[in-house]
């Protein structure tokens, strides 16, 4: 080639270089006026400066305990950089971004890099950190123009160039890196570090080591083409790739390396979402609360990243949920032995299970399918397949079918715990059933059961209020025959069928639980005023106002009951009960606080009368609850009483002490699931003892502020209340009260 003409090319690759950089320019400078929204927009000065992500919002304990988290898409957990294990930023930079440190947000080298290994057949990406940031947080591909019906790869990734520089220009390094942990989706609904630190491992984020930290920088990857989970030796793989780029940019030694790919994946999976963390069902009572919340003020509860600060005391929701574990798991197990393989409804019922069945989704898709063919349906209905199941030892795979796992969730006894400081109104523990995740259903605030004879104490505490009764004031045990307008008389019996025909004393009658006495009492100030009263006292679930309400065989929650209980220990107050606190904003802001709000509703010394009468459960001689001294030995004085319903279908306990009222209940999910005798078929071998085992721990731990002490060393300070404050119960969501059975058990 001749002088001249190689001048000449030469000349015109500069044309052409210089053509091609200032169309470039033109065409970034389009993007960034968007004229006639060809290109779409790009977020400006103060988004960028605020960038919106979709962060859980937080709900914690009085003490301070993070309780759990609300989030619908993203749940995110952010965390700042002097929490971030040295392993996880070198394995991200290794994998992800080798030149972070030093590029402005867009990686030239890396582009340049891209040709060569096209021409070798090769894939090769250059995006960085700070742009992957940009297209993850800001949603570049999502705000096209005009031009979107075209091909917009070369639009998209200019966007993405631009909002990096812009970023990098507004954050630090540590800020980039965090903001882009702290976003990213790691898989398994886990958008953040953290949060796939607790989804994987079930561990903080500070104590990850060198592997686990691989295996999570590798899901950045293909978060479900890798998933530990699914495909194990594929996230093995890329975990030792990850491994292998620490060794190559000298993060480790190569002795390091080898061992740490030597090791299996040891995967431990935490829950994450509703049923993670502490009082699941209690934080899904408060997120109905939330919601309504929410909506009124214009907020968002699943991505503003609030902070719901709760009455709940973690320590004590700790205490509460362990006794319920240790107790459960003793009395299921006696109950599979009391049936022997047996099933409860075998008799009434033999047709249950498939009944149930017939109700589910599974159900409907195998009836669509083998519509006209009932032995085809019926044998993929008994078809078993992989399933997780709940046990107190932990979640168990196994093979069911579709009917074994509907009868072996009907086989598992439920309870709820409810606890109360009745002085302040603040909920301090909140056990909804034994599970969360395999059943949601709240035996506190949902489930309606038969009261027993612990809806006893409320016509004794009408009685007095309105006929002038004392604990001393004396009844005869004895057949009472009450007349019923329009019906047959009604003639109670004592649980026992036996009868002293001896005067006894309102809280010796209310020690024993005597049928008769309550009766009698009933029938001095008449049903429809009981009614009356156990709704002043907060029972909202609808009563019938009959003479055998008495014996307690409404229906009514537990909360309700327990709440009731507490205007006695609170001298005469009916506080409302105080579930949230406070709430802010994801930057510490306060938004709203909640105070106390109450009113009294019965006599200070018809309070103080119950509370004595209370006592006598566990002081008098052929008291139900004396076992709580003699065998459990809990301190200091106490109160309370048992409740067990027709057929032993329920068992309720329903304690009081100077400072704290809880309530337990224990059932089946259907009311024919029950022991058939009263070795453990009764209130004070089903309930009693989870109620014991919580107080040994919470008195045991006196500086929790609940420790063993007097009733009369509380003074109310109740008088004067604000009954003008708002009340939380304005707030509280309306449940209906479907005994239903959840598919997938």
């Amino acid at each position: 080639m001749s002088r001249k003409n190689y001048n000449k090319m030469v000349r015109w690759l500069w044309y052409g270089t210089g053509a091609l950089f200032f169309s470039l320019l033109i065409f970034i400078s389009l993007i960034l006026w968007n004229p006639f929204d060809l290109f779409g927009e790009l977020p400006d000065a103060k988004v960028l400066e605020n960038p919106e992500s979709h962060l859980a919002s937080e709900v914690y304990s009085s003490d301070g305990v993070l309780l759990g988290k609300y989030f619908n898409v993203y749940n995110r957990s952010f965390t700042e950089y002097n929490e971030l294990p040295k392993s996880v930023e070198q394995a991200l930079i290794a994998t992800e971004d080798v030149r972070f440190e030093s590029h402005s947000g867009i990686d030239f080298i890396g582009i340049s890099t891209i040709v060569p290994y096209l021409m070798i057949g090769k894939k090769r990406g250059a995006s960085t950190l700070t742009q992957q940031l940009a297209k993850n947080l800001f949603k570049l591909r999502e705000a096209e123009g005009y031009t979107g019906k075209v091909d917009n790869k070369i639009i998209h990734k200019i966007k993405e160039w631009i909002v990096a520089v812009q970023l990098e220009r507004a954050y630090s390094k540590q800020e980039i890196l965090m903001m882009y942990l702290n976003t990213v989706d790691f898989g398994n609904n886990s958008y953040g570090i953290k949060s796939a630190a607790r989804r994987y491992f079930s561990k903080d984020l500070t104590q990850l080591n060198v592997e686990e930290a691989a295996l999570l920088i590798g899901l950045l990857k293909g978060p479900s083409y890798y998933s530990p989970f699914r495909k194990k030796e594929r996230a093995l793989s890329r975990r030792n790739t990850v491994i292998d780029q620490l060794e190559k940019y000298d993060y480790i030694s190569e002795a390091l390396a080898v061992s740490l790919k030597s090791k299996p994946l040891k995967l431990k999976y935490g829950k994450e979402g509703d049923a993670a963390g502490l009082a699941p069902h209690y934080r899904n009572y408060i997120k109905q609360i939330m919601l309504k919340w929410c909506k009124e003020k214009g907020y968002k509860l699943y991505e503003d990243g609030l902070k719901i600060y709760t009455g709940l005391d973690s320590r004590l929701q700790q205490s509460a949920e362990d006794a319920v574990d240790k107790h459960m798991e003793f009395l299921q197990s006696e109950f599979i032995k009391h049936w022997k393989g047996k099933t409860p409804w075998k008799n009434k019922n033999p047709d249950l299970i498939y009944d149930i069945a017939k109700t589910t989704a599974q159900y409907k898709e195998l009836e669509e399918i083998y519509g006209n063919e009932p032995a085809l349906l019926d044998k993929a209905i008994k078809e078993k397949s992989p399933m997780r199941v709940f046990t107190y030892k932990g979640y168990k795979d196994t093979l069911f079918s579709t009917l074994d796992s509907i009868q072996y969730a009907l086989m598992m006894l439920r309870t709820g715990l409810y606890s109360i400081d009745p002085h302040s109104g603040m909920v301090r523990s909140w056990v909804g059933n034994i599970d969360f995740g395999s059943f949601p259903y709240d035996h506190v605030a949902q489930g309606r059961r038969q009261a027993g004879s612990t809806f006893k104490p409320l016509v004794y505490a009408y009685a007095i209020e309105e006929k002038g009764l004392t604990p001393d004031s004396k009844i005869t045990d004895a057949p009472v025959v009450i007349d019923i307008p329009g019906g047959s008389p009604w003639s109670p019996k004592n649980s026992n069928g036996k009868y002293t025909n001896e005067e006894v004393t309102l809280k010796q009658a209310l020690a024993r639980s005597i049928n008769t006495v309550s009766a009698q009492l009933i029938n001095m100030v008449g049903p429809d005023s009981i009614v009356q009263f156990a709704q002043r006292m907060g029972v909202k679930s609808p009563l019938e106002p009959t003479y055998s309400l008495a014996l307690g065989v409404g229906d009514v929650t537990l909360m309700e009951m327990v709440n009731a209980y507490s205007v006695f220990v609170g001298n005469g107050y009916r506080m409302q009960p105080q579930f949230i606190l406070r709430i802010e904003d994801r930057y510490g802001n306060v938004l709203e606080e909640f105070g106390a709000g109450g009113a009294q509703v019965l006599s200070q010394q018809t309070s103080q009368y119950m509370v004595e009468l209370l006592k006598g459960s566990v002081e008098e001689e052929g008291g139900t609850s004396v076992d709580l001294i003699r065998k459990y030995g809990i301190k200091g004085e106490i109160g309370g009483k048992t409740g067990t319903t027709q057929e032993s279908a329920d068992g309720w306990f329903i304690g009081i002490t100077p400072n704290l009222v809880t309530g337990v209940w224990v059932g089946g999910e259907m009311r024919i699931i029950r022991f058939t005798t009263m070795t453990y078929g009764q209130g004070a071998r089903m309930a009693l003892p989870i109620w014991a085992y919580y107080m040994q721990n919470v008195q045991q731990n006196v500086n929790w502020g609940y420790p063993p002490g007097s009733f009369h060393q509380r003074v109310s300070k109740k008088i004067g209340v604000d009954t003008t404050t708002l009340l939380q119960e304005e707030m509280l969501p309306v449940f209906e009260d479907p005994m239903q059975v959840y598919d997938g058990l």
